[in-house]
């Protein structure tokens, strides 16, 4: 069974016992998730397409850790003038497991 979820702008394929990174959520470390907007639950026989969102369906999830991302540079270079700025990111992740999918 695996369902596709939309959280934090993006779009994941999960299912059950799937650890995986989305953008940051609040939540200490073994809180509790629950993601109810589920675009799509299927279960190798059926599948229910929601309109946008499958009314009554969830994924419940726990968080694993806090993470951050490589680090990413930013260069702005102007030939012949003197002009060079650097900079660079870290994005932040919350690592999740999938426990279980709400039909």
């Amino acid at each position: 069974m695996y369902a596709v979820i939309e959280t934090g702008g993006k779009q994941y394929k999960v299912s059950e016992g799937e650890v995986f990174p989305v953008e940051k959520l609040a939540g200490e470390k073994s809180a509790a998730v629950v993601f109810d907007k589920v675009l799509l639950t299927a279960d190798g026989q059926t599948a229910q397409i929601g309109q946008p969102y499958v009314s009554g369906a969830s994924v419940q999830a726990s968080v694993v850790e806090q993470v951050k991302g490589e680090k990413i540079i930013v260069q702005k270079f102007r030939p012949k003038t003197g002009y060079n700025r650097k900079n660079g990111h870290r994005q932040n992740y919350t690592v999740v497991k999938i426990e279980k999918i709400n039909k």
